[in-house]
């Protein structure tokens, strides 16, 4: 049953990518499916590429069994600030000036923004170095749960999702990216209704009630608004996960790619119901784990407690087999769409933002596809490398997470909106950005109680500092202005249509 179910899934995505092939002719084709994506695919895209298996195996289950019930304000952070938000405030403004500049990637339209080459390419090595890492956590997640599910060794288990992932991108790029999210999607909310299903009904809840109070029986914060380890600690979860998406280049490029403003409304709602219940059935189900293991850490492969384990071991144990394959269909579904946002971005960072933008401008299309695709399956080779190595899945992820968004989100938000915001102030909230994020948890010697916060921090302080800088430092032209933002600064005027272009509505 497990291998017939996983066998039809494989089947329909490689059939979609044998479809997206054909519509695939371009660079741009390829990264952004031409602008042309509609908005339940787009939200789906945006939703997949957001949760992976780092959701429902490394956060699920950290998060819950230290935080328990109060791990639902990541939900509402997710929801609201990671989803409704996020379309809300970023993606007008990012379709219109992006299109109006021809900015495909991030470096690109950081580049544009801020009349700043060197930026582009600084951007695009930023984007290929901490993308890696965020890959292989998410390769780590999938692999623990197909060897738990599968009794498969975890490296058979991490070569067949790398090469099933690899297959569809290389082939189809953007377009079976989001073809095959829209499947995915439908796939993780059926999978995560179930998931909740079960696991409130199992008997070592034994239902809502129940198993609240058993949770309270063990510690009494486990059903209070702040959790055990404090406000600040389940504050940081919420800012990292919910405010660096916002800076993440796989996540932006969402908003570049829809067909038109028009969608924009609908994606946005369909983004926010998507991430609400996604959320819910990691954190909720997840704050129920002390349950099911007599309030004692279950082991890893390695022999000591790990929180990488106990929602694969949960599922393993306490559900239906047939449900156990739906919900690794959910998890191999959220982590493979995440897997190719990361791999095409990272991709293009370097053939079309250093190769193609810096060395050689009048390469051919045809030659900017295939090296494309070149780099798609290198990049996986260094992912697939690096989750071979000893690591923690939440530590690694929280890392890269935190560097890319802390680098990135002020310069692309206050690009978006402020036209005071100068090259100067740019260039230090990347600066700062990175410094936070790296500077710390070297400091800190990496330990996975801090990073989140340290990742915060980094989101956060450029959000001060980028202001601050543009402020004390030389403004653009008003013509470069007028460039960048369209006719509304011409002649020193705001236009109506210029008003409109930073509407949130």
């Amino acid at each position: 049953m497990k291998f017939t179910v996983i066998a039809i899934y494989v089947f329909v995505v490689m059939g979609i990518a044998v479809y997206s092939m054909r519509k695939t002719k371009t660079e741009d084709d390829f990264i952004l499916g031409n602008r042309s994506i509609g908005p339940w695919v787009s939200a789906f895209a945006y939703g997949t590429t957001y949760f992976s298996a780092v959701l429902f195996i490394g956060y699920a289950g950290k998060v819950g069994w230290g935080f328990g019930m109060s791990g639902l304000w990541i939900v509402l952070g997710n929801a609201l600030v990671g989803g409704y938000l996020a379309w809300k405030v970023l993606a007008k403004p990012t379709r219109r000036m992006t299109t109006r500049l021809g900015s495909r990637t991030m470096p690109e339209f950081l580049e544009a923004r801020f009349n700043c080459k060197s930026m582009k390419i600084v951007s695009a090595l930023i984007i290929f170095t901490f993308l890696v890492p965020y890959s292989a956590s998410v390769y780590m997640g999938l692999s623990y749960f197909f060897e738990e599910i599968f009794h498969i060794a975890f490296g058979q288990a991490l070569l067949f999702i790398a090469i099933l992932t690899g297959a569809y991108l290389v082939m189809g790029g953007y377009f079976a990216i989001t073809m095959t999210d829209f499947v995915q999607g439908i796939v993780m909310m059926f999978g995560v209704i179930l998931l909740i299903f079960y696991v409130v009904t199992d008997a070592h809840v034994g239902g809502l009630s129940a198993g609240l109070e058993k949770l309270a029986a063990i510690e009494p914060r486990l059903v209070q608004p702040v959790g055990p380890p404090g406000i600040l600690p389940l504050l940081s979860l919420v800012i990292l996960t919910s405010l660096g998406a916002w800076g993440l280049p796989q996540m932006v490029q969402k908003f570049y790619a829809i067909e038109s403003e028009q969608s924009i409304p609908q994606a946005m709602t369909v983004t926010t119901v998507f991430a609400f219940l996604m959320t819910l059935g990691a954190y909720f189900t997840g704050g129920f784990s002390r349950l099911f293991f007599d309030n004692q850490m279950p082991l890893g492969p390695g022999g000591q407690p790990s929180p990488d384990v106990i929602m694969p071991q949960i599922i393993s144990q306490a559900l239906p087999e047939i449900v156990g394959v739906i919900l690794l269909l959910l998890v191999l579904a959220a982590s493979m769409s995440t897997l190719a946002s990361l791999v095409l971005v990272s991709s293009s960072a370097i053939v079309v933002d250093l190769v193609q933008g810096t060395m050689k401008p009048d390469m051919d299309r045809k030659h900017v596809v295939l090296l494309l695709r070149v780099f798609c399956v290198i990049f996986i080779g260094l992912s697939v490398y690096l989750a071979l190595t000893p690591t923690v899945i939440l530590t690694l992820m929280s890392i890269s997470w935190g560097t890319v968004a802390g680098a990135f989100l002020a310069p692309y938000l206050y690009g978006l909106y402020w036209r005071g915001t100068t090259l100067a102030g740019a260039w230090a909230g990347i600066i700062s950005g990175l410094s936070i994020s790296l500077g710390l948890s070297i400091y800190t010697h990496m330990d996975a109680q801090l990073i989140p916060m340290i990742g915060s921090l980094a989101i956060v302080a450029p959000l001060v500092i980028v202001p601050a800088v543009s402020a004390v430092t030389s403004p653009y032209s008003h013509e470069h202005l007028a460039k960048v933002f369209g006719e509304e600064y011409q002649d020193g005027q705001i236009s109506s249509e210029g008003l409109m272009t930073h509407d949130l509505g």
